[in-house]
């Protein structure tokens, strides 16, 4: 097996202890990472927060460093995408995506500026708004995008000024591990700190006096935990957390025309995104269509191994997640709901499922009403469109929607009533670097991207010079 060693202050680590890393595809360990101790752990604080004193005086060269990121990462695309594949599961296709996109988000976020706001500037005083970073930032990030969602930390995390430890998922540490590898040689000492470990690890990493702000990517009952022990040092947070994504297809709707769109707005990366389609709410006039469509258009996606070139969706990545998927169409199945196709496990060996839609089901089911991450979307129809928002709304969820509809003036308009961070019209899943990324009620606090997330890695200070 390969070796995998931890970046602390600009050194390879090795761990305490090692832990397995297993392949879904084939449900064995084919690696092993690298176990955190305390003691390591406070070592890569001591070394964020001493580089921090000189890393928050260059701007320029944050920037530079960025951009150097940015090559270093093109450049060993490569080697990482093969990797990502191995211990996530997603076809090999969508990890060199994944991480030429991470590459995107390290450009684009080099070029935002940190605006220096100007209150006053006359004779009696000059009064200016300033960012200031906060520190060491401390950052978990979760499985289903291992290293894009770690890059969605680190490059506004570093241009703001701050310094970082990060720690990935041990479901999927290799590839971020790898990443601070590659990053080594161009961001300084200190300023990037990467460890692996469970969750004793994120605990300790949450806890720890040296993180003044947490930036954490998961399910919203860790995220709660989080929030518990941020609280008695007052940290700064960012929480991007889970959501049961509605989609709203409208009476006017052509299904010939939307259901490929709506299916991997809902089955990209084997549904495991926070922000896929989780419910279609379809109006009654177009779900005998739809419905049929869309079962057709998952009856014929080939599922296999990421590393083979036909394979569109892989493995679950975890058996807990695995299970609970399972679990879900299984309780559907029981409240009398009709599985259109799917609903069953693919071959013995690694965690292959079949992708499934769920017709004939209402709000009340588990699977409409939770979170199901993974290759499964329910259909519920609806006759009033009134009714229809109203229940896409009834949850404590509000990450992010859409709405399907011909008259894109109404559809924007019912868009616009949904609960929730983002919201979609004729497309779903349209994440870019520039527009803000985040979810109402339980599913986060704070956002991600764009100049809006760059200064949420930052504090305001008011600067006032009196001139007489």
């Amino acid at each position: 097996m390969s070796q995998y060693t931890m970046t602390i202050d600009g050194k390879a680590v090795a761990g305490k202890g090692e832990f397995g890393v297993i392949n879904p595809a084939s449900g064995q360990v084919f690696a092993s990472a690298p176990e955190c101790s305390r003691e390591q752990l406070d070592t890569a604080m001591e070394a964020a927060a001493r580089a921090f004193k000189g890393w928050r005086r260059d701007e320029a060269k944050r920037r530079q460093v960025l951009i150097d990121c940015c090559n270093a990462l093109k450049a060993g695309i490569g080697e990482l995408a093969p990797l990502l594949t191995q211990e996530q599961g997603k076809p090999v296709k969508n990890a060199t995506e994944e991480l030429f996109g991470g590459a995107i988000w390290f450009q684009y976020t080099a070029s935002l500026q940190i605006p220096v706001e100007v209150l006053q500037d006359n004779d009696a005083a000059r009064i200016e708004v300033r960012r200031r970073p906060f520190g060491v930032v401390g950052a978990i990030t979760p499985w289903n995008f291992p290293v894009m969602l770690a890059i969605w930390k680190i490059a506004p995390a570093l241009l703001a000024g701050n310094t970082i430890v990060l720690k990935p998922s041990p479901y999927t540490p290799l590839s971020t591990l790898k990443l601070g590898e590659i990053l080594r040689d161009v961001v300084p000492a200190g300023v990037l700190n990467i460890v692996s470990g469970g969750n004793e690890l994120g605990g300790w990493i949450t806890a720890h006096p040296a993180v003044r702000k947490i930036s954490f990517t998961g399910s919203v009952a860790t995220g709660k935990k989080v929030a518990i022990a941020g609280a008695p040092d007052l940290k700064r947070m960012t929480l991007e957390l889970g959501g049961n994504d509605p989609a709203i297809v409208l009476r006017d709707a052509d299904p010939a025309k939307v259901a490929e769109k709506l299916f991997w707005g809902a089955f990209t990366n084997c549904g495991q995104v926070c922000s896929a389609v989780k419910r279609i709410y379809v109006h009654e006039d177009l779900y005998p269509d739809l419905s049929a469509r869309l079962a057709d258009i998952a009856r014929n996606i080939k599922v296999g191994d990421g590393l083979d070139p036909a394979s569109q969706l892989g493995p679950i990545n975890n058996k807990m997640q695995f299970e609970r998927v399972a679990e879900l169409v299984e309780d559907a199945r029981k409240h009398g709901a009709k599985v259109l196709t799917g609903g069953a496990r693919i071959g013995k060996t690694g965690l292959f499922y079949q992708p499934t839609i769920v017709g004939d089901v209402s709000d009340g089911t588990r699977i409409v009403d939770e979170e199901q991450f993974g290759p499964v979307v329910p259909l519920i129809r609806y006759r009033d469109v009134e009714d229809a928002i109203e229940r896409a709304n009834a949850t404590h969820f509000g990450l992010s929607g859409s709405v399907w509809g011909s008259d894109l003036q109404r559809a924007t308009e019912v868009a616009g009533r949904l609960e929730c961070g983002t919201s979609w019209v004729n497309t779903h899943l349209a994440i870019l670097p520039n527009a803000p990324f985040g979810g109402a009620k339980w599913s986060g606090i704070g956002v991600e991207n764009g100049p809006w997330g760059l200064l949420g890695f930052t504090e305001l200070q008011t600067v006032h010079v009196a001139k007489t």
